[in-house]
């Protein structure tokens, strides 16, 4: 996981003409040792950066497949201390920066600077807190700088200009846009209003990365024309644990088209 954080990947890429194929996985689901031999296939398969969900009791921001997905992962006693020692003794594994997904509250029952510190010792590149609002965000905000590891921010179709701009300005890695509308099965299309607003936000000059609710290869090379980045979860979740067999295909086949 060396040699990147976040942002200094996707400016690699960018460069190179590229656009980032971000997947996600719940750490712990079933087992830590599935989860690093998942993180190889996903880097082996072409992710430039990989998104790990820490299981939490209430889920709020996430669907069914990854709620399912957390369950299966408490289950087997995973905790957030857990998978940063796991990430702590497999960081030389694989050279695909780790962004950690986590609910505030593990954080808080871990300690808040203790945390960002043994992240960055195990080489975390990147943090998303679903649940942390910039306005209250300015303790972690300076813990992430202090240690080195971006903080990501999420926006959605129905944040106003005023919450875009104060999003952009503490999100240090990239934007992350939930895409709550315009993109449902086999519709691929988004209207005028919902481009235009990703516009907006990619205006102020930060990476924009799109996820919630891309399930398919066409769906990720229709949302790359616009976007910086690409962010598969539940399709990828949901292929791990119904068809092994024929999980890294799939997760090429996202790779291929973005």
């Amino acid at each position: 996981m060396k040699g990147f954080n976040v942002r200094k990947k996707l400016e690699e890429l960018k460069k190179k003409g590229k656009k980032a194929f971000i997947p996600y996985i719940m750490a712990g689901d079933p087992s830590l040792q599935e989860t690093g031999r998942r993180l190889k296939l996903l880097s082996k398969a072409g992710a430039d950066l990989i998104e790990l969900g820490v299981p939490f009791t209430d889920p709020l921001a996430d669907g069914p497949t990854i709620q399912r997905a957390a369950e299966r992962a408490l289950k087997s006693g995973t905790t957030l201390r857990k998978i940063v020692d796991f990430l702590n003794e497999f960081k030389d594994s694989i050279h695909t920066p780790i962004i950690l997904m986590t609910y505030l509250n593990p954080v808080f029952c871990y300690g808040i600077e203790k945390f960002f510190h043994d992240a960055k010792e195990a080489e975390v590149s990147g943090v998303i807190f679903p649940d942390l609002t910039v306005e209250e965000s300015s303790e972690y905000r300076d813990l992430a700088k202090k240690y080195g590891v971006d903080i990501i921010f999420l926006v959605a179709p129905t944040s106003t200009p005023d919450r875009v701009k104060k999003v952009v300005r503490a999100s240090t890695g990239f934007v992350y846009y939930v895409s709550i509308t315009g993109i449902t099965g086999s519709e691929l299309r988004l209207d005028k209003k919902f481009k235009e607003h990703i516009d907006f936000v990619k205006s102020f000059g930060k990476p924009v990365c799109v996820g919630f609710g891309v399930n398919k290869p066409e769906e990720a090379k229709y949302v790359s024309q616009f976007a910086d980045g690409v962010i598969v979860g539940s399709a990828i979740v949901k292929q791990f644990h119904e068809n092994p067999e024929t999980a890294f295909n799939f997760i090429a086949s996202l790779r291929e088209v973005i």
